[in-house]
C-alpha cells in the first residue's frame, strides 16, 4: 500500500530526532505519516499518566483516523520513539486521490480494518493474558519492539509498570 500511494500523492519527506510530537492530543489531525526509517508511538494521556497503544515501524502509515476523517480533536499523541524518517501526506491530498481515484478507497478501508484488528488483540489480551503472558506474546509476534524501544514505554504498552517489567525479563 505504502509505495503505491506514494506514486500517486504528493507527499514531504520529514527526517526527526527522537521524542519528536508529530501530532498532540487536542489538535485536529490533518496528516497521515508513512514510517520509512525509525518508529513512531500513539499514546494517549490517562489522568497524567501515558499509556502507549501502539508501535509504528519501517513501512508502517500511521494516522488518528477519527480526528483526520471526522476534523475532531485527537485524543492520541503521536511521537518518534527513535530518530526517523517519514513521508507525511496531506489529508486533503488523500481525499483528492480517493476522489479522482474511488478504486483506492479500498486501501484506507484495508488499513483501517488492520488497525481496528490490532487494537481488538490489545483489548483482549489486557483481559485474557498475565503480564507475563503479554510479554512472551510481544517477544515472540513482534521482537522488534523488545530490541530497539525504550523498557519504559514497553511497560506502558503492556500495561504494567517498568519495575514489574523488569521482574518478568528477570525471570528469563
Amino acid at each position: 500500500m505504502v509505495k503505491q500511494l506514494l506514486t500517486t500523492i504528493p507527499y514531504e519527506i520529514l527526517s526527526v530526532p527522537a521524542k519528536t510530537v508529530l501530532l498532540e492530543a487536542g489538535k485536529t489531525a490533518n496528516k497521515v505519516f508513512l514510517v520509512h526509517k525509525g518508529c513512531i508511538r500513539q499514546w494517549y494521556n490517562a489522568d497524567g499518566k501515558d499509556i502507549t497503544c501502539q508501535f509504528f515501524f519501517e513501512g508502517s502509515p500511521v494516522a488518528c483516523i477519527d480526528s483526520l476523517i471526522n476534523a475532531v480533536p485527537s485524543e492520541y499523541t503521536l511521537e518518534t520513539v527513535l530518530p526517523s524518517e517519514v513521508y507525511v501526506i496531506k489529508g486533503e491530498d488523500i481525499k483528492a486521490v480517493i476522489q479522482s481515484h474511488p478504486e483506492r478507497m479500498g486501501e484506507m478501508v484495508k488499513f483501517s480494518i488492520e488497525r481496528m484488528v490490532c487494537y481488538s488483540k490489545l483489548f483482549l489480551s489486557r483481559i485474557k493474558e498475565t503480564p507475563q503472558e503479554r510479554y512472551e506474546s510481544l517477544v515472540r509476534e513482534h521482537p522488534e519492539i523488545v530490541t530497539q524501544i525504550p523498557q519504559h514505554y514497553i511497560a506502558s504498552y503492556l500495561g504494567i509498570t517498568p519495575v514489574s517489567l523488569s521482574r518478568i525479563r528477570n525471570r528469563k
